[in-house]
């Protein structure tokens, strides 16, 4: 029988700034490839991996009361990274999941469930009704893990480009 890898999740750490930073930019390359991808990375994902990828932006995101940034794990070694916040929508806190990451070796094995599953339980101790998470168009895998966590679709934002 195979050795089974351990899955973890934990508050990302400073020392874990090389690495969220190498898996934000592995993220914002992936998504490039995806219908809307491109305008998505330099919307919302490109706001939050700019803050990783810069000197003590991990250490600002942190250590925002409304943030969390946790790592994945798979033995110890980080493959994953998440972050997500609370958002205040019209008087009602709304979690809103800004990044989620995990390398394309280490999917399938339930990294990415347990650092969304770990998120959500924030989000319901924090009193948020609900969580928001982006997919894009034609990024099946996406909506199939994310639809699998519980999500749902509940709104499609129609973009046209303008010259």
């Amino acid at each position: 029988m195979a050795d089974l890898l351990a899955e973890g999740v934990r508050p990302a750490a400073l020392e874990d700034r090389q690495r969220c930073a190498e898996l934000c930019q592995a993220g914002l390359d992936e998504v490039q490839a995806h219908r809307g991808g491109p305008l998505l990375a330099r919307r919302e994902v490109d706001l939050v991996a700019t803050a990783l990828l810069r000197p003590g932006g991990l250490q600002r995101l942190a250590t925002d009361p409304r943030r969390r940034v946790l790592v994945g794990t798979l033995d110890g070694v980080v493959v994953g990274v998440v972050v997500a916040r609370v958002d205040d929508v019209r008087g009602a806190p709304l979690g809103v999941v800004d990044f989620c990451y995990v390398e394309p070796g280490a999917r399938g094995v339930g990294v990415g469930r347990a650092m969304l599953d770990e998120v959500v339980r924030w989000f319901g101790a924090t009193g948020c009704r609900g969580a928001d998470v982006a997919a894009l168009p034609g990024d099946r895998a996406a909506k199939q893990f994310l639809e699998s966590a519980g999500f749902t679709a509940r709104a499609i934002t129609m973009h046209r480009a303008l010259p």
